[in-house]
């Protein structure tokens, strides 16, 4: 886990990301979504670091998908350090971010409370 890099604007974990080895975060110059990440663009133009300092029940752009929505709403509840931290200890236990290219274990959930679940804990609901 790449800690420094953090979290991305949308809420994904850049600290976790292995789509692109020399990317540096979602914040970086070098991002290469930069162009066309609506998260981005809105954030920037609300002049907010992340989603989840923004309007609760947006959906906008990667927020329309699971795993990004579940991690911003767990940093609304829980804080970002604590995503960080949950997020490195289930890395640790053998948690997959991404398996097959940009899905992993994360993203095997229809209901968001059950991920926040997960993201917490580690293990999922029986």
């Amino acid at each position: 886990m790449k800690r420094e890099l953090g979290i991305a604007r949308c809420g994904l974990a850049c600290c976790l990301c292995s789509e692109n080895a020399h990317c540096s975060g979602c914040n970086s110059g070098d991002c290469p979504d930069k162009g066309w990440c609506e998260n981005r663009r809105c954030s920037i133009e609300k002049g907010v670091g992340h989603c989840f300092e923004c309007a609760p029940d947006c959906r906008k752009g990667l927020l329309h998908k699971i795993k990004p929505y579940g991690f911003t709403l767990f940093v609304r509840r829980y804080g970002e350090a604590a995503l960080l931290d949950c997020l490195e200890r289930n890395e640790r236990a053998g948690v997959v971010y991404h398996r097959e290219g940009i899905y992993g274990d994360y993203d095997d959930f229809d209901d968001v409370e059950e991920l926040i679940d997960f993201i917490r804990t580690g293990e999922k609901r029986k």
